[in-house]
């Protein structure tokens, strides 16, 4: 059987708190994404993908088990993810595929009283059984070290420190297990990076950091007290982990092409969500607005989605499980349907059928961070329209 014949690889990488005005392609000046304005040549461009929930833990567990939080167990933010939880790689696994995870876990046990940023999370083992499906899995638990950091898993055992700039590091986890995989099976390949995550001021692998001057900013971040001085800052640091992740995920696209196995790859990048950089004079992620809830979704199937097309398809990181098992196996009966969980839109993704009217978009709880929305909602968006009800009983609508 050719390459092309049999089912095809899928690989999705997720990074963390890319917006999806921020690159290139969409018309980001600030951005400099040659190795993504280069997939959405080939590639659909799904311009108005959001993720259900605008924070990493929450939209990475949407992701995996294709069921909204709190249904899926993560109602806060320390949360763990069950060890009876279904996820994406048993759905791939049990059709025969290679399952490997790569990258930020954060999903498992954290002590709240250690610093978030640090070594403390990113030293903790995540235990075999706790890792939901995937067969192959290297990675951490958190810690947001975004260079230098410690690792573990499969090929390396306990934890680590690998030196590098922790997007390179990934992608060159994930090269080597492509590298020395057997060919027999297909593979189901998820790589969760933190870049473009804080601390913006980390070295992004020698990409310099934007001069503030030079950043030019949407014109809803206000003229009010530090807030586009600030934005300039952080979009300075913002900016140099775009392009230096921009860089990581070209190596892994010429890896698949070197080894044959691209035009039988259906390759996804995206996003868990975006950050505000002062719009509307708020920072970080949490809100309902745009600048936190749209995220980059890229997907390319050379030998089985045809040429590149900007689409308007109203799609969700909780949808995107459902829909890749839909693609590749033309099938995904092996997923429960039900209000919380993601639907399968392949057939509108090939063009055969209309794609939903809305999506719903949370915030289950407040995580314990500064700068973040204060508040719990729940919104209904439309291409047009979020409709925002909070948990004290305020409602509000934002046009786009």
């Amino acid at each position: 059987m050719s390459a092309v014949e049999k089912s095809p690889n899928v690989v999705v990488v997720m990074t963390t708190q890319w917006r999806a005005q921020s690159t290139g392609f969409a018309g980001d000046g600030n951005a400099v994404t040659p190795c993504l304005d280069a997939l959405a040549e080939e590639a659909i461009d799904f311009f108005q993908a959001v993720t259900p929930h605008p924070f990493g833990v929450f939209a990475r567990a949407a992701f995996l088990t294709g069921t909204a939080c709190p249904s899926n167990g993560i109602r806060d933010y320390y949360d763990s993810l069950s060890k009876d939880s279904r996820t994406i790689a048993h759905c791939f696994g049990q059709q025969g595929y290679d399952t490997a995870f790569f990258g930020k876990w954060q999903l498992y046990k954290r002590n709240p009283n250690d610093a978030v940023v640090g070594e403390a999370h990113a030293k903790i083992k995540v235990p075999v059984d706790r890792r939901v499906g995937f067969e192959f899995w290297e990675g951490f638990e958190s810690g947001f070290l975004l260079n230098d950091g410690f690792y573990h898993g499969s090929n390396l055992g306990a934890p680590k420190q690998l030196k590098g700039y922790q997007s390179d590091v990934i992608v060159d986890r994930a090269i080597d297990f492509l590298d020395t995989r057997g060919p027999e099976n297909p593979f189901f390949a998820f790589l969760s990076l933190d870049a473009p995550h804080p601390p913006y001021a980390e070295d992004a692998a020698g990409v310099p950091t934007r001069v503030p001057e030079t950043i030019l900013l949407d014109e809803n971040v206000p003229e009010k007290g530090s807030v586009r001085a600030t934005a300039r800052t952080e979009l300075g640091g913002y900016y140099a982990h775009i392009e230096a992740t921009d860089r990581s995920i070209g190596r892994l696209i010429d890896c698949l092409k070197q080894n044959g196995e691209w035009e039988n790859t259906l390759f996804v990048f995206t996003s868990a969500h975006g950050d505000m950089h002062g719009s509307h004079g708020v920072f970080r992620k949490g809100w309902p607005y745009e600048e936190a809830i749209r995220v980059p979704l890229l997907m390319s199937w050379p030998s089985g989605l045809g040429g590149a097309r900007r689409d308007p398809l109203l799609v969700s990181l909780l949808d995107l499980g459902p829909s890749l098992l839909g693609l590749a196996l033309e099938k995904s009966s092996s997923w429960e349907a039900g209000d919380e969980r993601g639907r399968d839109w392949s057939s509108a993704i090939r063009l055969e059928a209309i794609g939903p009217e809305f999506q719903s978009i949370s915030m289950p709880s407040v995580p314990p961070f500064e700068k973040q929305c204060p508040y719990v909602w729940q919104g209904r968006r439309t291409i047009g329209k979020t409709t925002v009800e909070t948990a004290n009983g305020d409602s509000f609508a934002l046009d786009h």
